[in-house]
């Protein structure tokens, strides 16, 4: 059974939940001030039942880098990721500002909190850096199975984004133009700075960094151990089935130093193409949990939390 939540709303700029004294999670809304960074939503703090904080907020390695975030690194030339932009293997990174566009937060469609679970739906648009309106995007977020029993939260995240332009967006990652294993775009979690150096497993049998990057499996799992306290901490990305049958196939950007990441990269290795006025959809879990989880522990909660 799952436990009671709290949520609260400060009306234009965020979204909290609390559970037992603890704020699990604050979706912030309101845009940030540096477009550099591109403009968009992003969920920090994640914390665990326990209090643990597992997300980062604008590192000094990557300003852009903020908790949980939807991305897109490489859009029609366009870079919804923030930060500098990867060109070419002759330049490299590079800071082009009129390359970075953003996500409006435009509306909340539905607000629906619940005793033990909250659910809501937002409306945003991508706009790229002059301003036009390039995509729409419904985006639905549930806070749900909140057990102490369990140690742990989770976090459902899906995204629907249609093509509002008149030709086709162009999807892709520093990868698909010519930089080797930085298939990063997606959704995309950034882990505090003491979760260098982590545990990185993944479905199928998969163990660590040089594994994981750039493969496919159906989940993935981040356990760290914390700084000032002796505890530990897991986290959990889950692909929802229906993405096997999505616009095109997922693999895992991960890494555990020096800068601990993990993206649901849906253009790792080669691009895609949405045609104009076309549609396409994800859906994705992270699992919040208190302690180090093995292998058989991540499988063993996913069978009992069925999607």
């Amino acid at each position: 059974m799952s436990d009671p939540i709290t949520v609260t709303h400060v009306h234009g700029q965020e979204i909290s939940v609390q559970s037992s004294g603890t704020e699990l999670l604050r979706y912030v809304y309101r845009p940030d001030p540096e477009a550099f960074e591109s403009r968009k939503p992003y969920a920090h703090p994640l914390r665990t039942l326990a209090g643990r904080t597992v997300t980062g907020y604008r590192p000094n390695d990557h300003r852009w880098h903020k908790g949980l975030q939807m991305t897109a690194s490489h859009v029609s030339g366009q870079n919804f990721w923030g930060g500098n932009s990867y060109l070419s293997p002759e330049k490299g990174y590079q800071a082009v500002p009129e390359r970075v566009g953003s996500m409006r937060h435009d509306s909340f469609e539905a607000i629906q909190p619940a005793e033990d679970r909250l659910d809501f739906t937002e409306r945003l648009s991508w706009l790229a850096h002059s301003g036009d309106h390039w995509a729409d995007e419904r985006r639905e977020i549930a806070v749900h199975s909140v057990e102490a029993a369990e140690g742990a939260w989770a976090l459902d995240w899906s995204i629907h984004l249609t093509n509002a332009r008149d030709m086709p967006l162009r999807f892709g990652s520093p990868t698909t133009a010519g930089r080797e294993m930085a298939g990063y775009t997606g959704l995309h979690w950034r882990g505090p700075r003491d979760f260098n150096g982590g545990t990185v497993l993944a479905g199928g049998g998969l163990a660590g960094e040089s594994q994981t990057m750039g493969q496919q499996a159906p989940w993935l799992a981040f356990g760290a151990t914390h700084d000032e306290v002796d505890a530990s901490s897991t986290l959990v990305f889950a692909h929802a089935p229906e993405n096997a049958d999505a616009i095109h196939e997922s693999h895992w950007f991960v890494r555990s130093e020096p800068t601990p990441t993990v993206a649901f990269s849906w253009a790792f290795h080669e691009e895609f193409e949405l045609p104009r006025g076309e549609s396409f959809a994800y859906r994705y879990r992270v699992v919040v949990a208190d302690g180090e989880w093995d292998a058989g522990r991540v499988e063993q909660y996913l069978k009992a939390h069925a999607w």
